[in-house]
């Protein structure tokens, strides 16, 4: 499947979770539906804002944040606390695409990984454990490239 295709399928699920819940289809909703299911990593509320302002897409800071607690509620989107007061959020996927996060703890830079060696690691951990693991997210931190230097 396509990534657009990928996409629109994420935000049609996302769509019918938030009517289950009772929330309307309300365009503020499509605007940070549209632009979270375009994104491959996680993204600050005020990174939402300035995407959809550049993209002449008008939702308000407040509505940002509602829209994505409806989300993260309703298991749609994932929020990501990296630390000095900062939360991202990224849409929640299945399957293909899973990754995780390095962390600078002195910038803030937020750089996806992935590791099929750490995949396997997890999953024969999972076998050991008392918990029947469903999802799992592994956030590294440390000082990027340019901060160690």
């Amino acid at each position: 499947m396509s990534t657009v295709g990928r996409a629109d399928e994420w935000v049609e699920r996302a769509l019918e979770r938030l009517a289950d819940a009772g929330y309307r289809r309300g365009g503020a909703r499509r605007e940070v539906l549209g632009l979270m299911s375009e994104q491959s990593c996680a993204l600050s509320a005020l990174e939402i804002e300035a995407a959809l302002v550049n993209e002449r897409r008008r939702v308000s800071r407040a509505s940002i944040y509602r829209v994505l607690e409806e989300l993260e509620q309703i298991g749609m989107v994932q929020r990501l606390d990296i630390g000095r007061g900062m939360m991202r959020y990224e849409a929640v996927r299945h399957g293909g695409g899973h990754h995780h996060h390095l962390v600078c703890d002195l910038c803030g830079r937020l750089q996806p990984f992935s590791d099929e060696g750490l995949e396997r690691a997890i999953a024969r951990l999972s076998d050991r454990v008392p918990l029947a693991v469903s999802e799992h997210e592994v956030v590294l931190r440390g000082a990027c490239d340019s901060c160690a230097d």
